[in-house]
């Protein structure tokens, strides 16, 4: 509604979806009504550009507050509206180096612009003798609807007082929680694992467990800048090997440091290898699976988003923005959803299998290939960031996608990776090599 990224149409930002008042008045009661509302922060975000704007979020029930128009446009940021076109004019969404020296923004006009909200938002609450924003959490006693407004706010201003919000989050986090839900294995059981000399850890999972591998990665760069090994994961240069059964919570290996290799049986929400960080990622069925993985989604959307370095290997279909904002690292799957590569800028991605639609858009660096055996891929590609080219025989393109498939199969026994491999010469032929249009002339 009031929203979304600057590669959105203007009618969608304007009337796509429904104002952030609705959904986190829903949001808030519904917490409280089952008596679950200090259990979770709320998170709001869509336009807020004045302290006005986050008072009325914080009645509403609002703990947190995003912004993102706002700070851009105290960068610099003209709203040109072409973000997934690489043209950016100010320097913001381009990876081109001309137009990247054209940004101006600097730390200072955000500290400004926040400074201003902040004074803004202790007016408000000083006008309504409030001395904070905690104090201001659920109070739509004091909000009501103008005059002559034709709408019915009776629903969003429906009094949620006096059902326990006084909890905060902070004391549900703390050791005498009963939040059991939210554990992680990383705390509790893979650090002390490793510090204890275990290279091979085993493990069941399940989608509780959420950020796996997040901490133990923090741990270990924090060992790395205090002893500076060489290589690997300690001194002595040796390797830690996660083996995981289950299902894997959401960001299932995010930030996973170099020398790390997570394995998963069984299947992951989203965000696998969020921010991934050299470490390798294997994801197949599990043993007892009835069903042909290449013709099902076994890992969820956003996979290795902002990935820097590392692998994933995926025995299996994964979701929608596969391979988002993908910087360095190499990424097989054997089939995604919609926008697949969007906004990459570098690393390598194969898909084994079918496309959803929109793929490539954004995409200013890197390469892909895709597997095109409808000969349709062009009619799914955002054709306007992205080239089309064919795997020669002979090229080097041939061999690095060659043995891309061979160490897909390798680490994940791919049935479709060995028939795709057994059947090169035929199949070669189908590839489609993806590469950013960045040798075209920029446009205004």
């Amino acid at each position: 509604f009031d929203g979304g990224t600057g590669a959105a149409p203007l009618a969608s930002m304007k009337h796509a979806g429904l104002p952030w008042e609705l959904g986190l008045a829903e949001a808030h009661q519904t917490l409280v009504k089952n008596n679950l509302r200090s259990r979770v922060k709320l998170q709001v975000d869509g336009q807020l550009l004045t302290g006005r704007d986050i008072v009325i979020a914080a009645m509403l029930g609002a703990d947190e507050f995003a912004f993102g128009t706002s700070m851009l446009v105290a960068l610099g940021c003209v709203q040109c509206r072409n973000c997934n076109l690489n043209t950016c004019p100010v320097g913001i969404a381009t990876q081109k180096k001309e137009l990247r020296a054209k940004f101006a923004g600097r730390p200072e006009h955000l500290q400004r612009y926040f400074r201003f909200l902040a004074e803004e938002v202790r007016e408000h609450l000083s006008a309504i003798g409030l001395k904070s924003l905690a104090e201001a959490r659920g109070r739509v006693d004091l909000l009501k609807a103008k005059e002559g407004v034709r709408f019915d706010f009776g629903e969003i201003l429906a009094r949620t007082s006096d059902l326990g919000l006084q909890t905060s989050v902070a004391e549900v986090a703390s050791p005498k929680s009963e939040v059991s839900w939210l554990k992680s294995y990383d705390s509790s059981e893979l650090i002390p694992a490793v510090e204890r000399g275990e290279t091979y850890i085993e493990r069941t999972i399940s989608n509780c467990d959420r950020s796996v591998g997040a901490a133990l990665s923090g741990w270990l760069a924090e060992q790395r800048n205090a002893s500076q090994p060489a290589i690997g994961i300690s001194g002595d240069g040796r390797s830690v090997i996660g083996q995981f059964s289950g299902v894997a919570g959401q960001s299932f290996g995010a930030f996973l440091a170099k020398g790390v290799t997570f394995n998963l049986r069984g299947e992951a929400n989203d965000y696998v290898g969020k921010s991934l960080s050299g470490g390798v990622i294997t994801i197949r069925p599990a043993d007892n699976a009835a069903f042909k993985p290449e013709d099902n989604v076994i890992a969820g959307n956003v996979i290795a988003y902002g990935a820097t370095s590392g692998a994933v290997f995926i025995n299996g279909q994964a979701g929608e923005r596969f391979g988002i904002r993908n910087s360095g690292a190499v990424l097989v799957v054997e089939g995604i959803g919609d926008h697949g590569c969007e906004y990459m800028t570098g690393g390598v991605a194969v898909v084994l299998g079918p496309t959803g639609v929109n793929f490539g858009a954004g995409m200013t660096g890197g390469v892909a290939y895709v597997l095109d055996e409808g000969g349709d891929f062009d009619l799914r590609c955002n054709l306007s960031s992205i080239d089309l080219e064919t795997v020669e025989p002979g090229s080097e393109d041939e061999k690095a996608l060659h043995g891309l498939i061979c160490e897909h199969v390798l680490k994940t026994g791919s049935p479709a990776g060995r028939r795709i491999l057994g059947n090169w010469e035929s199949v070669r032929p189908r590839f489609v090599k993806v590469v950013p249009a960045s040798d075209r002339p920029l446009t205004a």
